[in-house]
């Protein structure tokens, strides 16, 4: 899944990386992502758009939990 990082400060000051599925066309260039979670917002991408798992192995990364409910609801729609 294309997905965009976002970084996210913890209640108890730890860095955790949340996921967002990317959404729009990107050559590599841009330095703003649109995600699917927002109509209107997107992230200042600190890097291009990555191929990211679905099921996350990775301590201290997840998934934004509607960017996750939308993945899920286009497969779902799909088959």
């Amino acid at each position: 899944m294309l997905a965009t990082q976002e970084r996210v400060r913890t209640e108890g000051g730890k860095t955790v990386l949340v996921w967002h599925k990317a959404v729009g066309r990107c050559d590599g260039q841009c330095d703003w992502h649109p995600i699917a979670c927002s109509d209107t917002e997107g992230l200042v991408a600190p890097g291009p758009k990555q191929d990211v798992p679905l099921r996350l192995d990775e301590r201290g990364e997840r998934w934004c939990p509607d960017c996750l409910t939308i993945i899920r609801a286009q497969r779902t729609t799909k088959k």
